[in-house]
């Protein structure tokens, strides 16, 4: 049997390159074609298309689903979910994780892959359960990092632990594209030997050896590999699907896709690159090869952010000197792998240190909840010099963080009953409670159209 592909264009290949921008019209219009190939998943859900689609498209995410769900008859679907964050910014409560869990599956989802920004296993365990419960199949992905303690045997135990867990398969996520191809020969050998798990590898093209590192990790045994159709394919995006299907042709690695659907995809995909490269949201350095990243493990889509953070405060010399600072801010932190939220975290505290001229002179507020544990477990100690100046002597707390946390969905229903028709929308609210508010409220009660009268004119006499 040869590898296994699932195609991301329509979630990581956008996201990665053009903010999550394809509206749900874009995504159908090459959505057939895509369910004709062949693929062993489409990722299509989750991540940032939820937000997206609220604050900036005007469209429900829920409906998007079940569109693409009509659509594709043949091909599982597939969805990235933040374990206890589900799809937001931190921790939501037991019950909202289940719910959400529920209604992905009810609306369309087959494959939920739970990842947690610390490798934390507790931050897994309730999605784990609720995607079981409702007959999901739940992929546990490791967020991929260097570091003294992102060791092998550091990933083989986390494997032997998911496994335990009840996980159906295990990712490898690389979300700065930063896993060498010898790296990856020795990582998926090792998992081959540890656990009995299928083992996908998700990676980005920025640095340039991705590619590379796939090849690697195909002839050393993983089953599963991620890629994007051509138009979307590369810089921070993945691998291409065509490419890698020609290249294995005729081998025991043959993806056998369908070729014939790949083309009628492709100029449909092109259709939709031209128009986000013609109105800017796609920048054409998105598409290029960043070696930095290689250097300073900075993911393609923090060093954007760190760029616009940087030119909003006049400071666009600082480059170099925020990213030299970046790795020093994650060692004091304890080496949290550079994935959401915690990229976003680090990089904004690497921005504070070197406009502020003082380290940790200014601090945000999440890094002090990351400190005070409300995050999970950080990999490796923290700096204690650093963390005793950012919290003082403030108690950190050592339990699952979520066990803290009320239950909050049937409170959020009764609260927004006048706005939310259904479960997906009080998860909305529960997510994204602004944002949601104000899309739910013109969805159902939209602003009456003032009516103009009309009138006849007629010109000129008898």
């Amino acid at each position: 049997m040869g590898v296994k592909i699932v195609e991301t264009s329509l979630r990581d290949g956008h996201q990665s390159l053009f903010a999550t921008r394809m509206t749900t019209d874009e995504v159908i219009s090459v959505a057939k074609e895509l369910d004709d190939a062949g693929y062993y998943a489409l990722e299509v859900w989750g991540g940032a298309t939820f937000d997206a689609c609220l604050r900036f498209l005007n469209e429900d995410p829920w409906e998007r689903l079940r569109k693409v769900r009509a659509v594709c008859k043949k091909t599982k679907l597939q969805m990235l979910f933040r374990g206890q964050n589900i799809l937001g910014y931190r921790h939501y409560s037991d019950d909202v994780v289940d719910m959400f869990c529920k209604k992905s599956i009810e609306n369309g989802i087959d494959i939920i892959r739970v990842f947690d920004a610390l490798n934390d296993i507790r931050n897994l365990e309730q999605a784990v359960k609720s995607t079981k419960k409702y007959g999901g199949e739940c992929q546990i992905a490791l967020s991929y990092t260097t570091s003294p303690i992102h060791t092998i045997e550091y990933y083989v135990n986390l494997a032997k632990e998911v496994e335990k867990l009840g996980a159906d398969s295990l990712c490898i996520k690389d979300m700065a594209g930063v896993l060498t191809p010898e790296d990856a020969k020795k990582l998926i050998k090792a998992l081959k030997k540890g656990t009995t798990l299928p083992i996908e590898l998700h990676s980005h093209c920025t640095g340039g050896i991705c590619e590379m590192t796939y090849k690697a990790a195909i002839e050393a045994g993983v089953d599963i590999i991620d890629t994007c159709l051509a138009p979307l394919c590369g810089g921070t995006a993945q691998p291409s699907t065509q490419a890698f299907n020609v290249a294995f042709k005729g081998t025991k690695y043959d993806p056998n896709l369908n070729v014939d659907a790949l083309h009628r995809a492709e100029p449909l995909m092109e259709k939709i690159k031209t128009k986000y490269l013609a109105n800017g949201l796609l920048n054409p350095k998105a598409l290029s090869v960043n070696p930095n990243i290689l250097t300073y493990q900075v993911p393609g889509g923090m060093l954007s952010n760190l760029m616009n953070q940087l030119k909003g405060q006049g400071a666009e010399d600082k480059y170099e000197e925020v990213l030299k600072e970046v790795p020093n801010v994650r060692k004091d932190l304890g080496y949290p792998p550079l994935v959401t939220p915690l990229s976003q975290m680090v990089g904004t505290q690497a921005v504070f240190n070197v406009i502020t001229g003082e380290r940790y002179k200014m601090v945000p507020n999440e890094i002090r909840d990351y400190l005070h544990g409300k995050y999970g477990k950080a990999p490796a100690p923290v700096n204690p010099e650093v963390q005793h100046k950012i919290i003082g002597d403030d108690e950190v707390i050592t339990c699952r963080p979520a066990d803290l946390l009320e239950p909050e969905f049937e409170a959020l229903k009764e609260k927004y009953k006048d706005i939310a028709k259904c479960d997906e929308d009080v998860l909305s609210l529960a997510l994204f409670e602004k944002v949601a508010t104000e899309f739910l409220t013109k969805k159902y009660h939209p602003e009456p159209v003032e009516e103009v009268e009309e009138f006849n004119v007629i010109l000129g006499g008898k």
